[in-house]
């Protein structure tokens, strides 16, 4: 059997990003840490994390760190029935999800749960095409993704709709686009993404151009407010949320470039098919409440 002080030191290392940070997080010294990992590696048999910077889990430490988070869990459920409110500590719940979500509609989705619970949420952003990979590597319990299929041992919920609009700054849009968004427009106009794996503009252009050209003039700014904030003052142009552009839209401090374009993207809930207490009422509420904060089908 193994010894969870063990699988512990494994995930503890992973989530903080190093050996100093989890010997601090679990109240240890570094080489009481490292001394975890190697009888961990020498009981399975197996490298549990390579020893890069941050250091990674292995596919088997990963398969390791997933099986420690759902015995965690399922813990946690069992104080959370034969311990007093009063007396309990914080249970935690680790959801992937990207930040568009995080800064339009899902604190307004969970804040009643959190406000019942006594739960602390641990959100990993990601890319929406990225937050399942999250999930198989043990990292988060449950996902927002763009992903329909769920994985082995997983259950999925449709969440609804967030509606994307390609925006500018009306002076922006006078200079780059007065004849449209064509090919030689968008070769010529700088576009904002948020990193080099969003990907969310290429639905975009397959709708309205036949040939994209290769290399496009791309600022990449891995931040949501600065994000906006060059579109706002003019430095390019990009996709935004409609709950997060609309207001900017009916001020006139944005335009839309494409009223006719929307970018429509389905989000699903994925989490452990568990039976977790605390998950089952997180995600009951979760889906519920995403369902009235986002659009359902296609409008």
């Amino acid at each position: 059997m193994l010894d969870y002080k063990l699988l512990e030191a494994l995930a503890v290392v992973v989530q903080e990003g190093g050996f100093d940070k989890a010997a601090r997080s679990l109240n240890l010294t570094q080489s009481a840490v490292s001394q975890r990992i190697k009888q961990l590696e020498e009981q399975t048999g197996q490298i549990v994390i390579a020893r890069t910077t941050p250091p990674k889990a292995t596919p088997a430490g990963q398969q390791m760190i997933k099986h420690y988070l759902q015995v965690k869990r399922l813990e946690d459920d069992l104080f959370d029935a034969v311990i007093p409110s009063d007396s309990k500590e914080y249970a935690t719940l680790a959801i992937g999800t990207n930040r568009d979500c995080l800064t339009t509609w899902l604190q307004t989705a969970v804040q009643g749960f959190l406000r019942k619970k006594r739960v602390v949420l641990e959100f990993r952003a990601a890319d929406q095409e990225q937050t399942h990979q999250l999930m198989k590597d043990g990292e988060v319990i449950g996902c927002i993704s763009v992903k329909k299929q769920p994985m082995q041992g997983c259950l999925i919920e449709p969440l609804g709709q967030m509606k994307y609009w390609m925006v500018a700054n009306p002076e922006f849009a006078k200079r780059w686009f007065k004849k449209g968004i064509t090919e030689d427009t968008v070769h010529k106009a700088p576009l904002i993404l948020f990193d080099r794996r969003d990907e969310m503009h290429t639905k975009f252009f397959d709708q309205i151009i036949k040939d994209l050209p290769l290399n496009l003039p791309v600022h990449f700014v891995p931040s949501t407010k600065t994000y906006t904030d060059f579109i706002i003052s003019g430095l390019a142009y990009g996709l935004l949320p409609e709950q997060e552009c609309g207001p900017f839209l009916s001020s006139g401090e944005l335009t839309n470039l494409a009223p006719d374009t929307p970018v429509n993207i389905d989000l699903y809930w994925h989490c452990w098919n568990l039976r977790s207490q605390l998950l089952e009422d997180f995600t009951r509420e979760l889906v519920l409440n995403a369902r009235s904060l986002l659009l359902q089908g296609h409008p």
